[in-house]
């Protein structure tokens, strides 16, 4: 008679083992801190993001709610006193002033904060928000839709009121987009405010559509939907880069230039505060920025740079009262554009 005892003892042991097994891969999932980011990055680039942070922090699960900036902006002043965000990564430095304002930000100063260029640091006490990269605006041209149209190429922020343009071009609504109200803040700045809107109003005459994001303007300009989308740097060279179309055009009286920052979101959970700054610290890292550079031309940190051509706007001077300016004033801006621009469909 054969015995079953050992093949039993076998069945036994790989039950218990596979008990074990699923018991510590239990013990380790569990272990992992979940936090929630809140960001208006690109959407190509959070995938990549979460790749890399969650190897490097394998303890920290990342879930990303994206939106745009102006929607982003207003969810956190209203959650300020429930919220629900933990942490900020890519969210414009307008918005990171205006929520430490409303005291939505937690103090903290990463560790690495002393390697970053100092325009990329808050300029004001208690410290609460931090850059990563910068972008600047300007125009997607699209050289071939101009040619077949006769169109000049514009040279100043000016030109782009030609009657010539009429309907032929798209810009992010200042509402939704920070690079919207970047545009508007960049005009005010160069122009004086009198002389910006009677330049806006010219303008408006000559968009076909206001759009709910910063780079879709410039995406319509490389499908040929329009000749010209005023948009950022980066989504230029990336349409470029695919084979559209399209010229950045930096005008010659000046540009707007603004970041890409991360701050705590006050009133969170200790262990999950304490997991977003874990985050921050790498995200202010040089692994960080290697990875970021495929993305950004313009790095906080000096010490890693961009394959890419872009143009170096953290050169151009912006002093900390143009930022608490634009902060300050973002209801107002936004209230007067509403106001005189509002008809347009977005």
């Amino acid at each position: 008679m054969t015995s079953l005892a050992p093949e039993s003892e076998s069945m036994a042991w790989r039950t218990c083992r596979a008990a074990l097994l699923l018991f510590f891969l239990s013990g380790a999932a569990e272990a992992r801190t979940l936090i929630t980011v809140y960001t208006a990055a690109e959407a190509e680039h959070l995938a990549v993001v979460k790749q890399a942070l969650e190897t490097d922090i394998p303890d920290v699960e990342i879930r990303w709610v994206r939106g745009s900036t102006g929607h982003l902006t207003t969810r956190l002043v209203a959650e300020r006193n429930a919220p629900v965000a933990d942490l900020i990564l890519g969210l414009s430095s307008q918005s990171l002033a205006l929520l430490k304002e409303q005291k939505a930000l937690e103090p903290f100063r990463p560790q690495a904060a002393d390697q970053l260029r100092a325009e990329f640091l808050d300029p004001t006490e208690p410290y609460s928000w931090t850059g990563i990269a910068a972008f600047a605006v300007g125009a997607c041209f699209n050289t071939e839709r101009a040619s077949l149209l006769g169109l000049a190429r514009p040279r100043y922020w000016r030109d782009l009121a030609d009657p010539a343009y009429r309907g032929r071009i798209a810009m992010p609504h200042p509402a939704s987009s920070g690079v919207g109200l970047l545009l508007v803040a960049t005009w005010i700045q160069l122009m004086g405010e009198d002389e910006a809107w009677i330049f806006m109003e010219e303008l408006h005459k000559n968009v076909a559509v206001y759009t709910g994001s910063g780079d879709a303007p410039c995406i319509q300009a490389a499908r040929g939907e329009r000749v010209l989308g005023v948009s950022f740097d980066m989504r230029a060279l990336r349409e470029k880069s695919q084979g559209a179309p399209i010229e950045l055009l930096l005008p010659d009286d000046g540009v707007g230039w603004e970041m890409s920052g991360m701050a705590l979101v006050a009133g969170r959970p200790a262990a999950k505060s304490e997991a977003a700054r874990r985050v921050i610290e790498w995200a202010s890292g040089q692994s960080a920025h290697r990875l970021f550079a495929r993305f950004f031309g313009t790095l906080a940190r000096s010490d890693v740079s961009s394959p890419r051509e872009y143009p170096l706007v953290h050169q151009q001077v912006r002093s900390p009262d143009s930022l608490r300016w634009v902060a300050a004033n973002r209801e107002r801006l936004l209230a007067e554009w509403e106001r005189r621009f509002s008809s347009r469909p977005q």
